[in-house]
């Protein structure tokens, strides 16, 4: 048996219907959030069903800015955050304490709410949808949250491993369709993936089985990677909103600022020499950057 692509997303049309769909098959992605945090089970299989997820739906829309995942609550997971940028890079972490349930959602998050972002970027108006957090599983919660809001009739299947993460999107296009019964049928087929498959068959072999009696239109690959947008110009930018006075109090007390990114583990340190640099009309502090 062939192998999936790695780090790839692929969309695909079902012919004379206005039913569209994507697969996606992440390995060194998740290897690389995974190498970033001592990850317990409960919480590895919600991250990866997250970034699974972030990377079908960023794949909806055309945007240079961003789509992010968040979802927050009282229980065992504070916070989850997935990301995914126009260049289709993805990054994300989770806050969590004591023993995370495996296998729902309600116990992981507890009281939670879940908002996914739409930010163009360029000082365009962002969009944002919030909604209560429900169901067993991450993609109940996103069914919950298609049904809820006023976007198009979307379903997602999601599947994680400790070595990889794949995901299946079907949606459904605005217009008249002739065939009144290809969303719910193609639904119905989708619905008889397992797990094994979404992370185990290739694309081809995959939209074969579920769809064969269906005229399937696939198109080009899309690769995908981890990528954190941190830099030291965005933290002197940080350091600088916090102004001269607090950033010289942490100074007196720390003996220097240091930050760490909680995505990629960059390290950014800065002492009295860069922060009076940094605060000085048209000077620049050194570049002193660790990874």
């Amino acid at each position: 048996m062939s192998q999936p692509e790695h780090d790839t997303l692929h969309r695909f049309i079902i012919e004379h219907t206005h039913v569209r769909g994507e697969w996606v098959h992440l390995d060194a992605t998740w290897q690389a959030i995974l190498e970033r945090g001592p990850y317990p089970p409960g919480v590895r299989q919600v991250l990866g069903e997250a970034l699974a997820a972030v990377a079908l739906l960023s794949a909806t829309i055309k945007f240079d800015g961003s789509l992010i995942l968040q979802i927050t609550g009282d229980g065992p997971i504070s916070m989850l955050v997935m990301q995914a940028d126009g260049r289709r890079a993805l990054r994300g972490l989770a806050h969590w304490e004591g023993e995370v349930p495996e296998e729902d959602l309600q116990a992981q998050f507890g009281n939670g709410r879940m908002v996914i972002t739409i930010d163009p970027g360029e000082g365009k108006e962002r969009y944002q949808g919030v909604v209560a957090l429900e169901g067993r599983h991450l993609s109940d919660a996103l069914d919950h949250y298609f049904a809820r809001s006023e976007q198009l009739s979307t379903r997602l299947w999601l599947a994680v491993s400790e070595e990889s993460v794949a995901g299946l999107l079907l949606q459904r296009l605005p217009g008249e369709d002739e065939d009144a019964d290809a969303w719910d049928r193609t639904v119905a087929l989708a619905d008889t993936v397992s797990e094994e498959e979404l992370l185990s068959l290739p694309v081809e072999e995959l939209l074969h089985r579920l769809f064969h009696e269906e005229d399937v239109r696939l198109f080009e690959r899309e690769p995908m990677c981890f990528r954190c947008s941190c830099s030291e110009q965005r933290v002197r930018d940080m350091i600088r909103n916090l102004g001269s006075e607090e950033a010289q109090q942490i100074l007196a007390e720390e003996g220097g600022i240091h930050v760490t990114c909680e995505f990629c583990n960059a390290q950014y340190h800065f002492d009295s020499v860069d922060i009076d640099a940094l605060f000085a009309e048209g000077a620049m502090p050194g570049d002193r950057t660790r990874h």
